[in-house]
């Protein structure tokens, strides 16, 4: 996983509330088990007409954040069903950070073990955020997660919570299988040790 410490980009605006999973990966793209190629995908049915045509007013069709790198959400943010496709998505079009009031608990949690950032702040500092974002490519955000610290294109700072121990995984690009891989000396000697002791096995 990607190690995530300081980032600086565009800051796309999208003020909707509950923006479901099925919202952000629609269903009929749920088929692949590949974590790249969805990009392409997210928010297809806002993204897109029924011709597959780009809807020019949507915000990640605008010149200003086709490169967009961070998101600015509406509450509620990846409500909906279960869908690890939804931040391999988001992900795979560029964007490392969410910035939301709130996030639905396993979108939330999935964004963690997929090297992405989601950020929890009150409503009136997503509202100031927000104002930046509007500004367009001119106006970047920075987000400093050992700090944990969002400075906004005028030099303000806005501090955010998360917990330590999945800050640490962020900082060090560690998901799941990388967390287990640094135990790889100990599960080797157990193994070892456990072929030896019971052959049969």
């Amino acid at each position: 996983m990607e190690q995530f410490t300081r980032l600086t980009g565009v800051a796309a605006p999208l003020s909707l509330i509950n923006v479901d999973t099925d919202m952000i990966i629609p269903k009929q793209f749920l088929k692949t088990i590949e974590r790249t190629g969805l990009g392409k995908h997210l928010f297809s049915e806002m993204r897109y007409d029924d011709n597959g045509n780009e809807r020019p007013e949507f915000v990640l069709n605008q010149p200003a954040y086709r490169a967009a790198q961070i998101l600015v959400a509406g509450d509620n943010f990846g409500c909906g069903s279960s869908r690890e496709h939804a931040p391999w998505a988001i992900l795979d079009f560029g964007i490392r950070c969410v910035v939301a009031e709130s996030f639905a608990d396993i979108f939330y949690n999935n964004c963690f073990k997929n090297g992405i950032l989601p950020i929890k702040l009150p409503a009136s500092q997503v509202a100031l955020l927000m104002d930046d974002a509007q500004r367009g490519a001119n106006a970047t955000i920075t987000i400093d997660l050992p700090a944990q610290e969002i400075s906004g294109p005028d030099g303000g700072k806005i501090h955010f919570e998360i917990d330590p121990f999945r800050k640490h995984c962020l900082i060090e690009g560690l998901d799941d299988i990388g967390l287990t891989l640094q135990n790889v000396t100990a599960i080797e000697k157990f193994e070892k040790k456990s072929a030896q002791s019971r052959p049969w096995l």
